[in-house]
């Protein structure tokens, strides 16, 4: 089993394995029908369910979308005085930091926002891996809108596959 607790990385010849989307599409007008904790990935997906008056319990979010500067969801956690743990995540990596910060939030009783500064679409990784079987993880597909994976052992088994395509790196 790869240890998902030391930084890892993808390797070149390994990113079209990252590529397949998991979970199914959930449209807006369905966040509200969601029981249980509720992880978000990504500026826009955290910023929506906000506003519709859902609060994630882990909400990772790196001020970017689709390569593009993304502050409105910043902006939104400054404003409500939130103070959000700050990791360091480059593109292509999930870092031990990003890992242990996922980790304590999922063991703590409050809601978390993690900023990440560099990337943080893998973390969905961390955050399915790590979750408890019933949790939503929420993520934004670019140019497709929002994807739902409840956690299962399918889906942490596919987790796993995609952790092991991974390199270790310090």
């Amino acid at each position: 089993m790869t240890d998902i607790r030391r930084s890892r990385k993808i390797p070149d010849e390994k990113r079209e394995f990252f590529k397949e989307p998991l979970g199914t599409p959930i449209q807006e007008n369905d966040l509200k029908k969601l029981n249980g904790k509720l992880i978000t990935v990504g500026d826009v997906v955290s910023l929506t369910l906000n506003r519709n008056g859902i609060v994630p319990d882990i909400a990772v979010y790196d001020g970017m979308t689709e390569r593009r500067e993304m502050t409105e969801f910043a902006s939104f956690v400054d404003d409500k005085g939130q103070k959000p743990k700050v990791v360091t995540n480059p593109a292509g990596t999930i870092t031990a930091e990003l890992v242990r910060t996922i980790e304590n939030a999922l063991n703590g009783q409050e809601k978390v926002t993690i900023r990440v500064i560099g990337e943080e679409d893998l973390a969905v990784i961390p955050c399915i891996l790590l979750s408890q079987i019933g949790t939503n993880v929420i993520y934004g597909w670019p140019g497709k809108g929002m994807m739902l994976v409840t956690t299962n052992e399918s889906t942490k088994k596919k987790m796993e596959q995609l952790l092991e395509q991974t390199e270790e790196f310090e």
